[in-house]
């Protein structure tokens, strides 16, 4: 149900199918995804902005109510979403980062030596 439908097998899609059958919110949640993964596949801003103003009316007409509240969301943050699809960079590395830090540090309770979990963490970061 994830992952895209273009990617799917032909015996996935079967599968797909029958999960969509059993379910109308299901079936409009599942549409309402694969039209979202069009807005995110989009070259730049312009083209961007055209598709996710396509998603909201399509929410609007499938009217599931999670969907509205991340529709809302979108709407507040829609100026920075839109950003992204011209600038190239993302903090991806540096959450990455920080991710591998976390786990270490839970990882490692109760250790009492900064300098060694520093070096621990250079260490992982090699």
């Amino acid at each position: 149900m994830l992952k895209r439908s273009r990617y799917l097998s032909d015996e996935q899609k079967d599968q797909v199918a029958i999960m969509l059958n059993t379910s109308e919110r299901l079936s409009n949640a599942y549409l309402i995804k694969e039209k979202f993964y069009e807005f995110v596949d989009s070259k730049d801003s312009k083209e961007a902005v055209e598709r996710l103003k396509a998603w909201y009316i399509f929410v609007e007409v499938m009217n599931e109510p999670e969907f509205r509240t991340c529709m809302k969301t979108m709407l507040n943050w829609q100026p920075y979403i839109l950003n992204s699809f011209d600038c190239p960079y993302t903090n991806g590395y540096t959450e990455g980062v920080n991710n591998k830090i976390k786990v270490l540090k839970r990882n490692a309770y109760g250790m009492r030596n900064f300098n060694r979990f520093k070096n621990r963490i250079l260490h992982m970061m090699a």
